[in-house]
């Protein structure tokens, strides 16, 4: 069975990877071999169902809870399961207590733990949220690392125009390109900054509460972070605006004074495609079954998505295959 997966983001390779794994002959068609134009690219790589749950719905948690695992049998090795502290300024306790409220899966944690978990913050924090069960991942580099042993096994890569008629299903990953095209679609912007310094080390995310702007600080190793990321109602895609880079800039100075010494090596701005309960959709359309707003949960629930489609080809196919002649 030839499928055509059109698009080469995390919900492409993850739906590639299992469709290529119950036996299909793969081509993705990509547009940009170096990710540049995909949201994942810019993606924190959090998964993180639990502190999800703060503001989703919970079928995120629910279909995300099995994310790590099921990333671990993706790429073995490219998991770290560190879990994510969550943190408030000793002023906005009472955020941390909102967040508890809306969580599971954590265990309050004094200035001692989190000075155990995290010696960089040692005596900044006088409480905190651990949330043991989770991890995190670096998007860029699980991004090469599939398409590289996707193609290495056989996925055919193409960046020409794709005959949809040679292929018995297609499967359409293009995000935000599609929504012109839905009217239930909607573009919801998303900011973030990599700093780089060599005076902090942290071992998992860490998120920081603020009643206005809450933040994000993931590791990704050699001194360098990603810090994001705003959520804007816009399909507005061009660069960081001065006053994101501002509160991205104060918030990860609350975390740590040195990050005000740090090097701003990279900012980037990007539109994440959303339905209007914010939970992504697979959906059939003749022979194309569509992937679709992921929203701020792609690497999340990318492997659940992809599943889920490639349950509907196969139990289509094995539907028509086994069909009696008139």
């Amino acid at each position: 069975m030839r499928i055509l997966v059109k698009g080469a983001g995390v919900a492409g390779l993850t739906v590639a990877h299992e469709l290529y794994a119950r036996g299909a002959e793969v081509t993705v068609f990509e547009t940009s071999r170096n990710f540049s134009r995909a949201a994942s690219w810019l993606a924190g790589g959090m998964l993180a169902p639990w502190c999800e749950r703060e503001s989703a719905d919970a079928a995120v948690l629910e279909r995300g809870r099995d994310a790590a695992d099921r990333w671990e049998a993706i790429l073995p090795g490219r998991i770290v399961r560190n879990g994510t502290l969550v943190l408030a300024p000793n002023r906005d306790r009472q955020e941390l207590r909102r967040f508890a409220d809306r969580t599971t899966g954590y265990r309050w944690v004094d200035e001692h733990e989190i000075a155990t978990l995290e010696p960089s913050l040692a005596g900044r924090f006088r409480h905190g949220l651990f949330f043991p069960q989770e991890a995190h991942l670096n998007p860029r580099e699980v991004l090469h690392s599939l398409r590289d042993d996707l193609s290495a096994k056989g996925v055919i890569f193409a960046d020409g125009i794709a005959d949809d008629g040679e292929f018995a299903d297609i499967v359409d990953c293009t995000g935000a390109a599609r929504i012109r095209l839905s009217r239930e679609l909607r573009g919801v912007r998303g900011e973030m900054l990599y700093l780089q310094t060599q005076e902090i080390a942290l071992s998992r995310p860490v998120r920081l509460l603020h009643p206005r702007f809450p933040v994000y600080i993931v590791p990704r190793g050699d001194g360098l972070f990603m810090v994001g990321a705003t959520m804007i109602e816009t399909e507005f895609g061009g660069a960081i605006t001065a006053r994101s880079l501002m509160e991205l800039l104060n918030a990860a100075y609350a975390l740590h004074p040195a990050f005000a010494d740090a090097a701003v090596v990279e900012t980037g701005a990007g539109v994440r495609p959303a339905f209007p309960d914010n939970l992504p959709r697979v959906m059939q359309e003749g022979k194309t079954i569509l992937i679709n707003g992921l929203y701020r949960h792609g690497f999340l629930l990318a492997p659940a998505m992809a599943a889920e489609a490639a349950s509907l080809i196969f139990s289509r196919y094995d539907s028509n295959r086994n069909r009696p002649c008139a």
